[in-house]
């Protein structure tokens, strides 16, 4: 009984994310213009429908809507934001919406006032795959508390290249039945507590050394390979019964043959898996079985914007089998016109026939099975009560699951190097200890402030211990070198996101330079050097030299100390809990769920192993 539209609609996921006005009465090449300069506009955080996003959700009748960061301020304000979602779209449609965020835990999690976790590798160094579904468990009962539905979660990528700029901690390991392992338990962590999992990204985003957000990977495995190795995880969780899988916007030209002009180069590219119908139909649905709801990552990521026409974007994905697509986001001048634009070319393809009819068809039903199954189609009352409030403020970042988090950040501490027992630091009273972070993990200092505060707070240090916090910069080389060699003890806080940042030559790797000169002239001293990894683990091979290597796997930003719990409160513990441990405060008792490559002359990543994972 539902129309066209309405079938359409339910496909469509928007994004609301940041609301910036184009100023009135300009010409079109002005307004162009001032839409590429966004920056120029100021913009305000979407926590508050307006009456054009009203009308947007009454006449789209969109099957559901993502949350991002900008939309969270605390519990009220998100449970209102989504009951006039709610209530907004009974008006046009009486099917409720899916409401989705991505909270993997670390250094991916939207909800900036719960608790942040500590990321998948992380779990995965535990080497107890019971605190994967703890953590989960916490994320799950926290975002069912504020009427989210679907967590763009867990991700099950094998983090077999280590120059991946965009997966890296976010994976469990680069072994693929232990990333099967503690997925299954991710998923079952979330569904129990009535939230929809969605594993991604389908076929495997792990062996690119490309972000799909800013550009077009291509992987060159053959099928038979991706079954040895990327489709493991997606199996086990297929033969679990997941509900949803989202794809991955990576070329596969040794699978997809199929090839298209790029709209920005002209050149010939190869299908990504989201617009693959050998990927989502032959192989996900008919060769693996599956028959849940097929999701699109996000539709303006450059892999796609850049290189496909919006035309071509919406027919080739849904006629390949993808069910849901992640609209461009609402965050940028023109945004939100091009958020309508795109709807209106849907139905007008739709009623083309140029996007199949059949498999319109095929996905709403899909959807609404899976709205059944999780109880939303049976909701009808969205109205918000002070039981609601008051059971998500004293559960949402509670202290109860912050310490679940940092008590699982402490058990993934991982020694991998120990020389002489530097580690923990033998404190004498009177000491000073610098702990000197590189210029990629400045926005990390609040970390150390708080390590700080905890150790001294809890008498870990003796009396008189003086414990100085320094960012190395550009400009502060000497300033660094002369309080290291100053100092009793020495902490290097070295975060690699990217390969760059083991390269001293690079903008983001100057600091390691740095840090080679001060492990040089405090051993001349006769004095030892601990280095902490606070990112990407591979740069536990970049100072070799070091007498310590502790491994902490995952931080954020933090500036400022937080306060114990409530609105702003998030932060990731890894940081804060390496830190305490290397004074005593901790132990180490995780294992490496990754291998560590060594490094050539020129810093960049071998095939030969220094520090072999210890969980295979």
């Amino acid at each position: 009984g539902m129309t066209l539209e309405e079938k359409v609609g339910q496909i469509m996921v928007p994004a609301f994310r940041i609301w910036k006005e184009v100023p009135s009465g300009i010409e079109s090449e002005v307004k162009n213009t001032v839409e590429n300069a966004e920056d120029d506009i100021p913009g305000t955080n979407i926590t508050e429908l307006n009456d054009q996003i009203r009308e947007a959700i009454i006449k789209y009748k969109f099957g559901g809507t993502l949350l991002y960061a900008e939309n969270y301020e605390d519990s009220e304000q998100v449970l209102n934001l989504i009951s006039d979602m709610q209530i907004t779209n009974q008006k046009g449609s009486n099917i409720p919406l899916l409401v989705g965020t991505d909270q993997e835990g670390g250094s991916v999690a939207r909800v900036n006032f719960g608790t942040t976790g500590v990321g998948n590798m992380t779990l995965a160094a535990t080497g107890d795959v019971e605190n994967t579904k703890k953590m989960a468990s916490v994320f799950g009962e926290e975002l069912s508390l504020l009427g989210i539905t679907v967590d763009f979660a867990p991700d099950v990528d094998i983090n077999n290249n280590p120059n991946n700029p965009v997966i890296g901690v976010r994976s469990f390991s680069d072994d693929p039945e232990t990333v099967s392992e503690y997925s299954e338990a991710f998923i079952e962590g979330l569904t129990e507590n009535g939230i929809i999992a969605t594993p991604k990204h389908f076929p495997g985003h792990g062996n690119t050394d490309t972000d799909s957000h800013t550009g077009f990977p291509s992987i060159q495995s053959t099928y038979d390979e991706l079954k040895e190795f990327e489709l493991v995880p997606f199996r086990n969780a297929i033969d679990s019964g997941v509900d949803m899988i989202m794809t991955a916007h990576i070329q596969y030209p040794n699978i997809e043959k199929e090839t298209y002009t790029s709209i920005s180069t002209g050149e010939k590219i190869y299908l990504p898996a989201t617009m693959s119908h050998r990927m989502i139909t032959e192989i996900l649905r008919e060769d693996m079985g599956y028959d849940g709801v097929v999701i699109a990552d996000a539709l303006d990521m450059a892999a796609i914007a850049d290189n496909f026409s919006v035309e071509d974007t919406l027919c080739m994905s849904i006629n390949a089998g993808v069910d849901m697509l992640l609209l461009p986001q609402v965050k940028e001048a023109g945004g939100f016109d091009h958020l309508l634009d795109m709807m209106d070319t849907a139905i007008e393809l739709a009623e083309e026939g140029k996007i199949d009819p059949d498999r319109i068809d095929e996905s709403v039903r899909r959807i609404l099975t899976l709205k059944k199954k999780y109880g939303i189609l049976d909701k009808t009352d969205f109205t918000v009560t002070e039981e609601q409030i008051k059971a998500a403020e004293g559960s949402v970042g509670c202290d109860e699951h912050r310490q679940i988090a940092l008590d699982i950040a402490e058990q993934a501490l991982t020694l991998v190097k120990n020389d002489k027992d530097a580690l923990p630091l033998s404190l004498k009273k009177d000491q000073n200890v610098l702990i000197l972070f590189s210029g990629s993990a400045s926005g990390r200092k609040g970390s150390g402030e708080l390590a700080k505060q905890i150790l001294e707070e809890n008498g870990t240090v003796p009396e008189g211990t003086e414990i100085r916090i320094l960012v190395n910069t550009e400009e502060n080389e000497k300033e660094c070198l002369e309080a290291a060699d100053e100092a009793d003890h020495v902490i290097l806080v070295s975060r690699a996101y990217n390969a760059d940042c083991l390269d001293p030559t690079t903008e983001d790797g100057y600091s390691t330079g740095v840090f080679d000169k001060v492990i040089e002239k405090r051993h001349l001293a006769g004095k030892q050097v601990i280095v902490v990894s606070c990112q990407l683990p591979y740069d536990a091979a970049r100072f070799p030299e070091a007498d310590a290597i502790l491994v902490a796997y995952n931080s954020a930003a933090l500036e400022e100390i937080p306060p114990k719990s409530g609105a702003g409160s998030a932060y990731v513990p890894n940081l804060q809990a390496a830190l305490c441990a290397c004074f005593g405060d901790g132990e180490f008792t995780g294992r490496l769920p990754v291998n560590i490559p060594e490094l050539d002359s020129n810093y960049r990543i071998t095939d030969k192993i220094m520090y072999r994972s210890q969980l295979k």
